[in-house]
């Protein structure tokens, strides 16, 4: 079976058991090839429908982004990696311990609180009863959220995902480079990578060819416009397209936006989630037979869901960006499953 069979299989499958189509776009470059699949609609009310050149939201998908400019401020000399918190943030934490740096908030390692934990919680919506979505437009607005809270355990204890410590980290990329964080991104890895169509967009002010996200079913449903934090920050929330994100791998990984030895860090397995799965700073990796078989990324958010991955044969790359809640899981396994037969 081609690739693109595989593909068109896995996509129908899904939609034979889901209660909401996939909708979103496939792109996936190996052996200088690529092919590009999407499906559904950017726009329902209109009937816009999605295409290679769709931007999507990718929720957290996007903390690697966090992670590389954490590394870049490193290179240059203007903190390091066991920084502390406390050294480079001045808001008080009056419960937070002191131990607590650079490298455990990159690595989910930190056990601060997280104002959303994926331990205890499922319910994201829920949290912007107390705090409408239009007010949350920087990092330091998500600080009352998690602020006077108790630490979940000590520094370096356990793995522990933690959207609050990427919230951190982007209250330390702003203090230190003297730039809000989404125009740092855009400016030092957006624009250097020549990811023209990503950004951090309002959602009240969305450029062309962005989806919108969707929750419910085929027949009923919603937009995910009063769901999400109106401006997406250093834990989830930019926008990007499949072709921008081979763009973002391939600047990576050829060194165009850190030094080898700053890449080879972040793509260190620091921290494991389980047998086969770890954690760098800001990104997952399959470990299979004791080394990585990929790099990647994911994301979820109502009306959102995303998988990007960076394989170790250079240059091969699968995305899976959805504007539904869904779908992109089962789709980036099976494209796992080709590959990995194909070798």
């Amino acid at each position: 079976m081609s690739l693109a069979n595989r593909i068109e299989a896995l996509v129908q499958d899904f939609n034979d058991k889901a209660a909401m189509s996939f909708s979103g776009s496939i792109r996936v470059t190996a052996n200088g090839e690529q092919f590009e699949k999407s499906c559904g609609y950017a726009n329902r009310s209109e009937g816009i429908h999605n295409s290679a050149n769709t931007r999507f939201g990718i929720a957290s998908g996007c903390k690697i982004f966090t992670a590389v400019a954490i590394a870049q401020l490193v290179e240059q000399g203007k903190l390091g990696y066991d920084t502390l918190l406390k050294e480079v943030v001045e808001h008080p934490f009056p419960a937070f311990d002191s131990r607590v740096s650079v490298h455990h908030l990159l690595t989910h390692t930190s056990g601060v609180p997280d104002y959303f934990d994926e331990e205890t919680m499922s319910h994201y919506e829920e949290l912007w009863s107390a705090i409408p979505t239009y007010r949350v437009k920087s990092p330091s607005d998500f600080l009352p959220l998690f602020d006077k809270q108790e630490m979940k355990f000590a520094p370096g204890e356990r793995f522990s995902y933690c959207n609050s410590g990427f919230i951190l980290l982007g209250l330390i990329v702003e203090k230190v480079s003297g730039q809000s964080f989404t125009s740092y991104v855009e400016e030092h890895i957006f624009r250097s990578c020549r990811m023209d169509d990503s950004g951090y967009f309002a959602m009240d002010r969305l450029p062309e060819r962005t989806a919108l996200g969707y929750i419910g079913t085929d027949t009923d449903w919603r937009t995910n416009q009063f769901s999400i934090p109106i401006t997406g920050g250093p834990d989830g929330g930019a926008y990007t397209t499949v072709r921008d994100l081979d763009r973002f791998w391939d600047a990576l990984l050829n060194f165009r936006l850190l030094s080898e030895e700053s890449t080879a860090r972040m793509l260190h397995p620091h921290a494991a989630s389980n047998e086969h799965t770890s954690y760098g700073y800001g990104v997952w990796m399959t470990i299979m037979d004791g080394k990585p078989f990929k790099y990647f990324v994911m994301g979820s958010d109502p009306g959102v869901v995303m998988l990007s991955s960076a394989y170790l044969q250079p240059g091969v790359y699968a995305h899976v960006l959805a504007n539904v809640e869904r779908g992109a899981g089962m789709i980036a396994s099976g494209i796992d499953e080709f590959l990995l037969d194909a070798r």
